[in-house]
This record gives structure tokens, sequence and C-alpha cells, in this order.
């Protein structure tokens, strides 16, 4: 059956749309589940394929390497592509990767596997951010954007926690059975719940992938990756701060992981406010934000109550971030909406592996589980410098007047301010 056109369709009723953003949150917290647990199961898989941890932690890089090469590939070849079939499509794909992982009898095979789970990642919240963005009015879409970026945030409160526990419980190949069931119940309400929407005929990888010209496209993305990586440098040693820095016990770290979880709610929920109000301007406040508490928890993590705060703020100024990033890519790469919020998590991926890099380096140079919340600060501080350049740019362009708008598409939301 041809999709009615969305310009000939009734409005949705307000259930309806929130119903659908919470279908689309719904492969959020899939996919979170299954990129978080594998940290806090690594001495298990380790044990259960027959390799060290330092080897077992290849097994977070393969997803990410997959969320890296998938994202701008996958958005780029399925522009044209209706939107609901895409995003059952991707999520399919997704839980077919979750099989794979579950029933990996050794270690390169999982390899493989984690590698083909990452791979849809990004395009799954690069189409269903413009999903959301089409159903609600225009000086709401930022809200609706950072509703299914919610699904993410909530994954480390209660599907992370909850996979981990069962991993330990019934074996690591468990926690990932429960994210396969999550995927298939994604599949299920986006084909009942989610309306169908066309992609954009006109498009063509070449003229998807020409968004990677544009200047602010790329400076965004610099952001993202060098100032978004200051926070994996804490997050990645948290828990040598609070076991060697702060001196609690080990049994504390899982109530550390959800104040910061609970950061990253609270954070994905005021973004989509703050980009509806001024999304620049937010973007710089939280940048600035992220670098200050950074700097703040290297000085006070010894202290147990500054150290919790911290985390928190942390959190909050962190997932404000990547949201706002997410909404100025997709208002920067013109009609390749998609492949703008598709890259984000490429490039936030690529910040987790640098702030790790980094936050290493520091540590095996003897300056101490402190030295990872500083080399944060510092790469904060210098995602500043393409964010800055950003501004010039805005400037120049704004001073040289309006840029004739291109024909509207079907289907296709404005940018998002």
């Amino acid at each position: 059956m041809t999709a009615v056109p969305l310009a000939d369709r009734p409005p949705l009723s307000p259930v309806r749309v929130v119903v659908a953003i919470v279908a689309l949150a719904l492969g959020g917290f899939a996919i979170g589940t299954t990129e978080f647990v594998t940290m806090g199961l690594l001495p298990d898989i380790a044990d259960g394929v027959g390799v060290d941890i330092p080897s077992a932690g290849h097994v977070i890089s393969a997803y990410a390497l997959g969320v890296v090469v998938g994202a701008p590939v996958i958005a780029a070849m399925s522009a044209r592509l209706p939107r609901r079939a895409l995003l059952v499509g991707l999520m399919g794909a997704f839980l077919v990767g979750n099989v794979l992982t579950a029933l990996a009898p050794a270690y390169p095979t999982l390899l493989g596997a984690r590698f083909l789970a990452g791979l849809p990642h990004g395009a799954y919240f690069g189409v269903a951010s413009l999903v959301a963005a089409s159903l609600v009015a225009p000086r709401l879409r930022g809200r609706a954007v950072s509703s299914v970026m919610l699904g993410l945030a909530v994954a480390l409160v209660a599907g992370v926690p909850a996979a981990t526990w069962l991993g330990q419980a019934a074996g690591w190949r468990s926690a990932y059975w429960l994210v396969v069931v999550l995927a298939a119940a994604t599949v299920a309400a986006v084909l009942v719940v989610v309306p169908p929407s066309p992609g954009r005929a006109d498009a063509t990888v070449r003229g998807e992938l020409g968004a990677l010209r544009r200047p602010q496209v790329l400076l965004t993305l610099g952001v993202g990756i060098v100032g978004f990586g200051g926070m994996f440098a804490l997050y990645s040693y948290i828990a040598p701060v609070v076991t060697d820095v702060a001196e609690l016990s080990r049994g504390t770290l899982p109530v550390i992981l959800f104040v910061y979880g609970v950061g990253g709610i609270i954070g994905t929920a005021l973004a989509g406010r703050l980009g509806d109000w001024s999304l620049f301007r937010s973007l710089v406040g939280s940048l600035v934000a992220l670098m200050v508490l950074l700097a703040v928890v290297a000085v006070v993590a010894s202290w147990v109550p500054g150290l919790v705060a911290g985390v928190f703020l942390v959190s909050v100024s962190g997932s404000t971030l990547a949201i706002l990033l997410q909404l100025r890519l997709m208002e920067t790469a013109g009609e390749a909406q998609m492949l703008g919020a598709a890259l984000n998590h490429s490039a936030l991926n690529l910040a987790n592996a640098l702030g790790a890099w980094v936050g290493g380096l520091v540590i095996a140079a003897g300056l101490g589980y402190r030295a990872p919340s500083a080399v944060g600060a510092a790469l904060a501080a210098a995602g500043l410098v393409p964010l800055a350049v950003s501004a010039v740019l805005r400037r120049r362009e704004r001073a040289a007047g309006p840029v004739p708008a291109a024909a509207p598409v079907p289907g296709e939301p404005a940018a998002v301010r």
C-alpha cells in the first residue's frame, strides 16, 4: 500500500505522538543497554571466551568501530527509504547482531558480532530523530529529539544494571538475550504505533555525503570528538577514582554509576528545552560547564560528597552537550539531516576512544587517577576552539544575509533552529 503523504494526513493526537516517541525511545533503551553492559561484564566475557581482560576490552572497541563506520554509510545509502520501514530494518539488524553476540563460540566471532551490532546504532538514532521531529510543531522539535535520546539515558539507570545483574547471575550471554528481547519489542512497537513517512525521493549517496564538505558540520563533529572526549576521560576510569582516590568500597561503584545515570536523564531532558530556546548559546554553555566541572572533580575527588556531586553534574552537562551537538548537526547538514544526526554517534564513539586513550596515557605516566579528570577538562577546553571558529563563521553567514531556502521535502522536518 502506498503511504499517504504527511501533508494529506489528519494530525496525530497528542497521545499518539507521545506513544510513537516512546516506541522510538525503546530502541534507544535497547541500544544503550547493549553498548554499556559489556563494560560491567568484561571479566565474565573474558573468562567465557578464554582471553585476558585487556583483550576482552577490544570487544567494546569493536562495537564502537561499528558505530563509527555504520552511521555515515547507512544513513547516506538509505535516505530514500521509507522511514518506518528503515527503522524496522535497522532494529532487525541490531537484533541479529546481538543474537550472534549471545551465540558467539569464540573470541574472534564475538568481535565480529559486536562490530555488526554496532553498525545500525547511529543510523537508528538519525532516523528516529527525524521521525520524532516530524511528529511535533517546530517549536517542540528539540524536545522531541531529546525524548528519543532519553531511552539511551534511561538505559544507564535501569537497563545496564539489570542486564549486568542478569549476566552475572545467569551467564554473560543472558544479558545479550535480554537485549534481543528489547529489540524485538521495539520492532513490534514501531510497526504498531509509529506512522509511516516517506524517504527523500531525490536523495543520492553523493548528495548526502556532501554534508561532510560543510565547514559547520566538520567543526561541530570536531567539538564532539574532542570536547565530549573529556567526559569519557573521567567515565572510563571512574572505578579506580571511587576505590583508590575516594577510598570507597568496590560495592559503592554501582551507586556512583546510578548517580551518573540519573544525571544523564536530567541532562537529556534539559537539552531539548535548551535547544528549543537557543541552540548555539546552550551548546557553548554546556561545553564550558563540562570543562569547569571536570576540573573541579579532579580537585575534590577524594572528598566523597564532592565526588558524588561532581559526577552527577558532569553527567548532566555532558549529556546535555551530546543532545545539543546532535541538534546542531541536524541544523547544519542542510537536507542531509538524517546523516547529520547519525554522524553525532560516530563522533561520540570517537570521543569515547579518545578520552579513554588520553586518560590511560596520563595514568601510565604515573600522574594518578585524578589525572584523567584534569585531562578531560583540557579536552573540553580544546573543544571550544572549533566551537569558536564555528561562531565566527556563523556571525559572518548572518551578516551576509539569509541564504535562499531550498524547496521543502515532503515528510522531512525543517532544521531545528
